[in-house]
């Protein structure tokens, strides 16, 4: 009796947390968990992130990291979402709301998100309130962001740690690409494929407006009847500022709303290099025994113009 009591109230417990994290989470279909659901790996052949396919728009982003880094070594890589702060978007519950950011970070094999022991005080304050996760168990090297406040973080910092060749043997002194995403606002496409209300609405047929109602849920239903008397109805997500009225003339394909997208996805490319030590020791050496060269050719020259100066004075 008691054990069924216990498991009564467990199951009570769980139900409530998880009614309590979709009230949080309302706005799901812009996480990164449908990307990673959807994708056993985020970047194509041809080089798209799968991003790209639900933020139709385009904005550029900047990417910064090292040139080279040794072993073990702890880094930074930085992506840099920027936009007009001033600009807002629509919610899903067609409300408008600030923008959201997130990024994708996608590092050569070997290459981890560097542990918190790893992490330096100056870089767990910037990243405070940021979580950054793998994108799978199996690829460990592809890290996601998102989404979080754009106004707080513009600027995503990936604090990463070099692999070791000597004790990694898939891992070499070589140089690898590393690709980056990052996304500002809500997309045009939902996971399931169905458009979001982040879109620009057309007319279907060209005709004339003679119905425009209100549903009980805030959307509208809009009916064109054309030239031949046919009927279209088209539905208009809550949120969306209509630029049409009841009795006006449209063409087929007109825009019937101000275009909502405030947002956009980007993505950048750039090469790092796994640098060996002994390497460096070798250059800064091959420098020291030119320079030191030099030197030497200057005192022989000086030594010979004074020979030959005292041989004419004689």
């Amino acid at each position: 009796m008691a054990t069924k009591k216990f498991f009564k109230s467990l199951l009570f417990t769980l139900t409530f947390a998880i009614s309590l994290f979709s009230l949080c989470v309302e706005n799901s279909s812009a996480y990164p968990v449908f990307a990673q659901q959807g994708y056993a790996n985020p970047r194509a052949a041809n080089g798209k992130l799968a991003c790209a396919n639900c933020h139709l728009n385009q904005k550029a982003i900047a990417l910064e990291a090292p040139q080279a880094v040794l072993p073990n070594s702890v880094f930074e890589v930085e992506i840099k979402v920027p936009y007009d702060l001033n600009k807002k978007q629509i919610g899903a519950n067609g409300k408008k709301a600030d923008l959201n950011v997130g990024g994708i970070l996608i590092l050569p094999n070997g290459f981890k998100l560097a542990s918190g022991s790893q992490i330096t005080p100056e870089v767990k304050a910037k990243n405070k309130g940021v979580f950054i996760s793998p994108y799978s168990t199996e690829f460990d090297n592809i890290l996601v962001v998102g989404p979080i406040a754009g106004k707080k973080h513009q600027e995503l910092i990936f604090p990463v740690v070099a692999p070791d060749p000597s004790t990694n043997p898939d891992v070499k002194y070589l140089t690898y690409p590393i690709y980056a995403g990052g996304n500002r606002g809500r997309g045009q496409v939902n996971p399931t494929g169905e458009k979001s209300n982040m879109n620009e609405l057309v007319s279907l047929q060209a005709g004339q407006i003679t119905s425009l109602t209100e549903t009980e849920k805030g959307d509208s239903v809009i009916q064109i009847t054309g030239a031949d008397g046919k009927v279209t109805s088209q539905d208009v997500p809550k949120g969306l500022i209509l630029t049409v009225k009841q009795g006006d003339s449209v063409k087929a394909e007109q825009s019937l709303n101000i275009n909502p997208n405030a947002g956009g996805f980007g993505q950048e490319e750039t090469e790092i290099v796994l640098q060996k030590s002994t390497r460096i020791i070798g250059y800064l050496a091959f420098c020291f025994c030119v320079l030191l060269t030099q030197v030497f050719l200057i005192i022989k020259k000086k030594q010979f113009e004074k020979v030959q100066a005292a041989e004419l004075n004689f």
